[in-house]
């Protein structure tokens, strides 16, 4: 797995990111389950042209919902927060 858009899945925009992007330069991007750290980072630096200080991941379980008598389970997932060094931004989210 070694393409950036197979690792990278899509940003998450939620109260809690927006935050942290804001006071800690973190960004937080829904990933691969099976990718590491080192591909995250190698991803965001090859896709954004920045430089990554940190890259934390969260391994997130998918809630049992239940319709009526019916019971299933959503799809387990994988975020990161990536750190950035100073001065670096990432435009994707800076325009929102």
């Amino acid at each position: 797995m070694t393409d950036a858009r197979q690792i990278l899945k899509r940003p998450l925009l939620t109260e809690k990111a927006t935050i942290a992007r804001e006071v800690g330069n973190e960004y937080v991007f829904e990933v691969a389950r099976d990718s590491n750290r080192i591909q995250i980072k190698d991803a965001v630096e090859s896709r954004f042209d920045v430089k990554v200080k940190g890259v934390r991941t969260v391994a997130v379980r998918g809630k049992i919902k239940r319709m009526g008598a019916h019971q299933g389970k959503r799809a387990d997932w994988k975020k990161a927060y990536i750190t950035l060094q100073e001065g670096s931004t990432i435009d994707l989210f800076e325009q929102m």
